[in-house]
């Protein structure tokens, strides 16, 4: 015990002198600084507040030996200002402003940053001071991949739930800033060295948290929300909100930053606020977190193996497989349930459309036997190509556009080629075009070998009949023929086509090398746990496996030494007997001449031996047999 006492003691010495010299290092870090800047504004813990206490302390204290001005900018919160009532409470419309700092108070768990706020004014003021001391009060961030509103976007982003979940009643209004305004802010601060020392940094917007979800659901996700009560938020397992953060999300305050609206020139990124400037927020969001979608066009002949391979695509990379015949069943069975809805449920315009447009689509469908025609195809999937899952996360298009002409008509934009008509290269609606067209090949032998092999009904479900199949593989490679291409299409937009043989091995894993990563939030928790099962059950399988092949190798061996052993026992019984055997062999002489000569008189003096009885036999016998 004394031992390991003093073992501990010497760990627990060295550690503080290490975090000693870590301090140190700091201190001389900031001491070689002008400006220091002290973000506590996104973060609720006590060890960050304690450190930039400590870093101000310790800049104070070295304050006699600057050789110029420093200045200390702390970035703190509004929270600090969570529980401040506007003067006259019954005028509700009546704004805060930062001149009334002093009667400023803070939400009970930002008491720390609101004492820190008051050590930097107190510390760093006065004419000869030499540490400038500034306090700046940040609305809620937003910008470059967000961190408070981070669920809502995501959420949003993947569109799973049909609603985006609002939690409370969300009437309460949010003052903001935008990262960038916000570093434009400490920006003027360090070049116009204002008078007042306390500064808010909020923009214009007076917009509630239910406008602000909203905007998010309309331009990201499925464009409604649901309000649900505070307490499911703590409660739901795919929520990752911490208490400070939903405290956050509830302060209802209407500020006004006239200093830096009057002194500071600031280029505003997001004056208006986060709901006025939400499409370029968004767009800023799925850069920044690289949620950029895959856009995937497979081409290839009949029973080349195209759904299969987008099939295996979209399971890893997560986006959405595009066959012409799934969405136009889906387009009708969307447009039927429409018709069917009540008209409360519905806007009667919208009513109106979708009645039209299943009259056209059952109007071509009788007049083409079945077949729709193809303008009506080419709205079906650019509506399905432009909608916000398609947008968000990508898609594998599977086998359609087949011609030029077809791919034109789908994916040019109108408006850019109205703007450039003497252009000689197509122009493309870049929100659809596919970035990867990948044109699978095989002989005719090996496609029409392949279809030979499948059970009948299978072949009559996907029209690999012969009857069928061979008209549909002649088609293609008369299309592929032609004078311009479906692949000459994508070439002219610099979008060069990848030519994969089917008889590739691991052909998935070849594409998706040429695709790369996949990019999205990556698994839930839900299916982590799910791929941990998986993986554990694999494990217990390949443990069961190797101590049943370990079981099955001892038992063999075990068998194989059972037979050597037995092999071994018989070898040596044979050898014994033939050993027995030349024995045998070598002492027959020698029986001959003791037979012969030496048992005659010995059986004669044994018999004279019986009659005399003499007291030393032995020796009689030898003295009997001297005598013969």
């Amino acid at each position: 015990t004394e031992i390991f006492n003093k073992s501990m003691d010497h760990e627990l010495h060295h550690c503080q002198n290490l975090i000693n010299w870590c301090f140190y290092r700091l201190l001389q870090c900031l001491l070689a600084c002008d400006v220091v800047v002290y973000n506590i504004s996104e973060s609720a813990t006590q060890q960050q507040v304690e450190e930039a206490t400590w870093a101000l302390k310790a800049l104070h204290n070295e304050m006699e030996n600057f050789k110029s001005r420093k200045i200390f900018i702390l970035v703190s919160t509004v929270m600090t200002w969570a529980m401040t009532k506007p003067r006259n409470q019954d005028e509700t419309d009546v704004l805060i402003t930062e001149g009334e700092f002093r009667r400023r108070r803070p939400h009970p768990r930002f008491r720390n940053h609101n004492d820190l706020e008051k050590l930097v004014l107190t510390l760093a003021k006065g004419k000869k001071s030499k540490l400038i001391g500034y306090v700046v009060a940040s609305g809620l961030q937003y910008g470059k991949g967000e961190n408070l509103f981070h669920y809502f976007f995501k959420i949003s982003w993947l569109m799973q739930f049909p609603k985006v979940p609002l939690f409370g009643e969300g009437t309460n209004h949010v003052p903001m800033i935008h990262v960038y305004d916000l570093g434009g802010v400490i920006q003027n601060i360090i070049e116009l060295k204002p008078k007042s020392k306390y500064i808010l940094a909020v923009d214009d917007s007076k917009y509630t948290l239910e406008d602000i979800i909203k905007k998010i659901s309309y331009v990201l996700g499925p464009e409604e929300i649901e309000k649900l009560p505070v307490q499911e938020a703590i409660n739901m397992k795919q929520v990752s909100f911490q208490p400070e953060e939903l405290e956050c999300l509830s302060i209802d305050l209407s500020l006004d930053a006239f200093i830096i609206k009057d002194s500071f020139n600031l280029n505003w990124i997001s004056e208006a606020g986060m709901v006025e400037n939400m499409e370029n927020i968004v767009e800023d969001y799925k850069e920044t977190r690289q949620l950029l979608p895959i856009r995937i066009f497979l081409v290839g002949p009949p029973a080349v193996g195209k759904s299969s391979v987008a099939q295996k695509l979209c399971h890893h990379y997560k986006i959405h497989h595009i066959n012409i015949k799934d969405i136009i069943e889906e387009k009708i069975t969307q447009l039927e349930m429409v018709n069917r809805a009540d008209h409360v449920d519905v806007i009667e315009e919208v009513a109106a459309a979708a009645q039209k447009q299943l009259e056209n689509i059952n109007k071509s469908m009788e007049a083409n036997e079945g077949r729709l025609a193809d303008h009506l195809v080419f709205d079906i999937l650019q509506e399905k190509l432009s909608s916000k899952p398609c947008r968000n996360q990508g898609f594998v298009l599977d086998g359609f556009p087949k011609t030029y002409e077809q791919a034109k008509l789908i994916f040019s934009d109108e408006d850019l080629e109205s703007q450039d008509p003497m252009s000689k290269r197509p122009v493309c609606n870049k929100r659809i075009t596919p970035e990867h067209v990948l044109a699978l090949n095989a002989s005719d032998y090996f496609l029409t070998k392949r279809v030979q092999g499948l059970q009948e009904s299978v072949a009559e479900q996907m029209r690999y009949t012969n009857d069928e199949f061979v008209p549909r593989l002649m088609r293609y490679r008369q299309l592929s023929g032609a004078e311009e291409t479906l692949l000459d299409y994508f070439d002219q937009l610099e979008i060069h086509p990848e030519h994969i043989g089917t008889a590739l091995k691991a052909i998935t894993y070849k594409i998706t090398e040429m695709v790369g990563v996949p990019r999205n939030f990556g698994l839930s928790p839900e299916e982590q746990d799910e791929e941990y099962r998986k993986k554990e059950e694999e494990r217990k399988q390949k443990l069961a496996a190797e101590a049943a092949e370990r079981k099955r190798q001892k038992e063999a061996a075990l068998a194989e030494m059972v037979v050597q052993y037995e092999e071994w026992q018989k070898n040596l019984s044979e050898v014994k007997r033939q050993e027995y055997r030349m024995l045998e062999a070598r002492c027959l002489p020698l029986r001959n001449y003791l037979m012969k000569y030496v048992m005659p008189s010995l059986t004669e003096a044994m018999l004279e031996c019986c009659k005399i009885k003499p007291e030393d036999s032995v020796d009689f016998l030898v003295f009997t047999q001297q005598t013969y």
